[in-house]
């Protein structure tokens, strides 16, 4: 007689449409990257709307500063390579609150996608914003993540018409 072999049935896929509109880069990063870890799928939209708090000059020096650094070999081939679009602003904020050389830390960032504006298909979902990460609670200066990847040379989305 054969054996039966009995497969469980798959859990449905969690996931998180999140708005970073007005949202403050580093609590919601910290907020995504903890709900990666939980399991979930989670799509962020309009990256260039998130906040860095501070003064927008001050902001703006300590990403420069971090460009500045200078290695012995060609950085265009072996780095250090700095992010300068919104997508890769946000991805690396999350990127730095998950567990580095551990099997669950890449597949949480194989599980987050990033978004400029909102794609077609993710216009009917019903979006997020964490309350604790409001950039209204600010009670000083601020960034737009859009603004600041401008002055550090990104030349934005070009239309395909």
């Amino acid at each position: 007689m054969g054996t039966v072999k009995v497969v469980a049935p798959k859990p449905p896929e969690r996931v998180l449409y999140v708005d970073a509109t007005d949202q403050v880069l580093g609590r919601m990063a910290a907020e995504v990257a903890k709900k990666l870890l939980e399991g979930y799928r989670v799509y962020i939209v309009n990256a260039e709307k998130a906040v860095i708090s501070g003064d927008p000059l001050m902001v703006f020096r300590g990403y420069r500063i971090w460009w500045e650094i200078k290695v012995h070999v060609n950085p265009y081939k072996w780095g250090p390579h700095r992010p300068r679009s919104p997508i890769a602003i946000v991805k690396k904020a999350v990127y730095g609150m998950l567990p580095k050389n551990k099997q669950k830390g890449r597949e949480a960032m194989r599980r987050l996608k990033v978004y400029i504006g909102v794609p077609e298909e993710l216009k009917n979902k019903q979006f997020i914003r964490f309350g604790f990460a409001d950039a209204r609670r600010l009670g000083h200066k601020f960034i737009r993540v859009g603004e600041l990847a401008q002055r550090l040379g990104w030349k934005g989305v070009r239309s395909r018409s």
